[in-house]
């Protein structure tokens, strides 16, 4: 039962995440996110409306790919990259996700700027198995 309830969360957060970030469709996304989110996110507004009048403020480029993704209990942690932001470098994002009867109620994120080959000391990627072009 535990193990059917994490990939049921993991399958919510892909699938949300896809339908406001990538597709833009803020109708369907509301049914992902509670009208009582908390947003802990230094970068963005308050609420379920800051996060969909953050994405309605981005580019028409703006892409998410998610990586790793874990779940335990209510919570999801998912591992992505934000491109297309209308910035010089991308976003590698660690998103942490609670939910709730099926809802996203609560997000907390931590972002930095995706390092290049060159700059990379460790020399392996942040994200995937390969640095952006």
């Amino acid at each position: 039962m535990e193990e059917s309830l994490k990939n049921k969360n993991k399958a919510l957060v892909l699938e949300a995440f896809d339908t406001l970030f990538n597709r833009r469709d803020y109708a369907a996304a509301e049914r992902f996110w509670s009208p009582d989110y908390i947003q802990h996110s230094a970068h963005i507004e308050p609420g379920r409306d800051g996060l969909f009048d953050l994405v309605r403020s981005a580019p028409a480029t703006l892409k998410y790919e998610p990586g790793l993704i874990v779940a335990e209990g209510d919570y999801v942690i998912v591992h992505g990259r934000f491109s297309g932001r209308g910035s010089p470098v991308n976003w590698i994002a660690a998103d942490i996700l609670r939910i709730k009867d099926g809802i996203l109620q609560e997000h907390w994120d931590v972002l930095q700027d995706e390092a290049t080959e060159e700059q990379s000391k460790s020399k392996a990627p942040m994200f995937g198995t390969s640095f952006p072009k």
